[in-house]
């Protein structure tokens, strides 16, 4: 074998190598959310009216995808923000979100941050979206421990108040 022909073999075993790399899966980090980034999550008397609305963009922008995807999650953003009866402020964070979430600035609120930063526009590979799942079955599981939690430990606050009452309405009998 030639040297010229070990170089070829050479260049084709690396050329192999990044190729299949390149096709593995990334993973996905979990999900975070801080609400609604920069913005107010709600009125000054309704402080979080609106947090539910950016909670759900953050979970489509999480995941990332196409343009058009992305387009789809900013106007659903401002239909729930317009829909909670805040009309013109939906329209401001429209355009806040269109102009702040582009793809290409090394944010946390980027379209597409739970994937390595530059990721740009692109759909989801079968197997992106089955990661993307894997981690949203992680959080629901997470969530539902959380919730029993939270029941479990206000169950006991109930009965300390209970137990606290009849005390005191049995010292003064």
């Amino acid at each position: 074998m030639t040297t010229r022909n070990l170089n070829y073999s050479w260049i084709l075993l690396i050329m192999v190598v990044i190729s299949s790399a390149s096709n593995v899966a990334e993973e996905i980090k979990p999900f975070t959310t801080d609400g609604c980034s920069s913005f107010p999550d709600g009125t000054m008397k309704q402080q979080t009216l609106w947090l539910n609305c950016c909670i759900k963009h953050d979970l489509a922008y999480w995941q990332g995808g196409t343009y058009d995807e992305r387009l789809e999650a900013d106007k659903a953003l401002e239909r729930c923000v317009a829909n909670v009866g805040e009309g013109n402020l939906s329209k401001v964070m429209m355009a806040g979100v269109r102009v702040g979430g582009s793809p290409y600035f090394p944010t946390s609120f980027r379209w597409g941050y739970g994937w390595s930063f530059p990721r740009g526009y692109q759909a989801l590979t079968i197997e992106e979206k089955q990661e993307v799942k894997k981690k949203l079955n992680q959080l629901a599981i997470l969530l539902t421990q959380l919730a029993s939690e939270i029941d479990r430990h206000s169950d006991d606050r109930l009965n300390e108040t209970d137990k606290s009452v009849n005390d005191t309405l049995d010292k003064n009998k």
